[in-house]
């Protein structure tokens, strides 16, 4: 069939967005400023973060606080110390991680929330453990309540990829916001879209300048009067705009992500309040198939896709089960990367170790998929689901 009943993605922007693009190619003025202030300020007080900084996709976000954390006064992360990875992700989780000299120790996930198996990563601390990074894999928050137990008053720090899942809470606390920084991803296939963008929160602030400096060349421009990261700055602005104190980069969003984000974030709690019905409705599917492992959810997910594992021995292959799919007009796709370390940028390149086998995240990687979300109830296209897991399955 031509057009999917059941889509991996679809556009949630309306007249809205649209009139905010216009808004700013009227301006004249594109490169980041007022627009994306804007929406810095209002992402930081919806999710209850101190700090927000824009930058141009999620990736980006995660490599801003790495980076950041080569020059923080108290927390920095030296080339060679050991930094505590799940092994499903995707590549620019681990990416940042290897470009700064990190090693990558990679723990395997729990089948059932899809995030890191804790009594593994329990496991895995040790006295050479710098940082231990979380992802909130599609949706799911990890158990922070637990992982913060496991760390103890350990000298570790703790990182969040939440690229994936905005809008989730744990304890009633924003995902993203438990760490020292935390990484969020506005992709169009993602919870919130401004075309390409991504946000990295803390309440830090002396990460905070760190970020804003290497964000746009490693100079102070962008720096408040005094700062964490250069003191006071110079008299003469002429000369003080173009003092270059970090080896930065230009990770720099546009104005026009910034306005599309302002709208898109009045938009959040429509959108995961959607997402979370349609997880119900997913669940009850789902429940008449118990040859297939679903998510199981901690705290309370924002769902940005449905995930599904097939047991091995129930005779239907995950080829089989995507032809099936596919013909019922339901887009499915791998779940993030599968299992990543056994990628070859991780073992041609990267400077890592494997604690203990991966056996769950191989059985994900083999066995697993995952399909769309969206803002608007799925009651038809979860019919469709089930009609097409029938044919599969018998």
């Amino acid at each position: 069939m031509s057009e999917k009943a059941f889509p991996l993605a679809t556009s949630s922007w309306d007249e809205k967005e649209y009139q905010a693009i216009d808004r700013v190619v009227k301006s004249g003025f594109f490169s980041m400023g007022n627009e994306v202030a804007s929406f810095e300020k209002l992402f930081a007080e919806q999710i209850g973060a101190p700090y927000a900084v824009m930058s141009n996709s999620g990736s980006s976000a995660n490599l801003l606080f790495v980076a950041a954390l080569r020059y923080h006064s108290r927390y920095a992360l030296a080339p060679g110390d050991e930094v505590i990875v799940p092994a499903v992700s995707w590549s620019t989780t681990y990416s940042p991680l290897y470009q700064y000299g990190l090693l990558l120790k990679f723990v395997d996930i729990d089948l059932d929330t899809l995030n890191f198996d804790l009594d593994k990563l329990e496991s895995a601390i040790t006295d050479k453990t710098k940082a231990v990074l979380a992802v909130n894999l599609l949706g799911n928050p990890n158990d922070f309540d637990r992982i913060r137990a496991i760390i103890g008053d350990r000298p570790i720090v703790l990182l969040e990829d939440n690229c994936e899942s905005l809008g989730a809470t744990f304890s009633g606390q924003q995902a993203g916001t438990f760490g020292l920084a935390g990484s969020y991803s506005a992709f169009f296939s993602h919870h919130i879209s401004t075309m390409e963008g991504g946000v990295t929160v803390t309440h830090d602030e002396e990460l905070y300048h760190i970020m804003l400096s290497l964000r746009a060349h490693g100079w102070t421009r962008n720096l408040p009067d005094p700062n964490h990261v250069s003191g006071a700055k110079r008299p003469d602005p002429f000369e003080e705009a173009f003092r270059f104190v970090l080896p930065g980069y230009n990770l720099r969003p546009l104005e026009m992500s910034g306005a599309i984000g302002v709208e898109q974030m009045a938009k959040l709690p429509m959108i995961v309040a959607n997402r979370r019905s349609n997880a119900r409705l997913f669940q009850q599917v789902m429940a008449g198939f118990p040859q297939i492992r679903t998510q199981r959810e901690i705290g309370e997910s924002s769902w940005f896709g449905f995930s599904m594992i097939i047991d091995p021995d129930c005779g239907v292959s995950r080829k089989q089960l995507v032809a099936c799919l596919e013909r019922h007009g339901i887009e499915s796709r791998p779940i993030v990367a599968g299992n990543f370390a056994k990628n070859e940028v991780v073992t041609r390149y990267m400077d890592h170790e494997i604690h203990g086998g991966l056996p769950n995240a191989e059985l994900a990687d083999s066995n697993g998929l995952f399909i769309g979300n969206h803002h608007y109830p799925l009651d038809k296209p979860m019919e469709q689901l089930g009609a097409a897991l029938r044919e599969a399955l018998g």
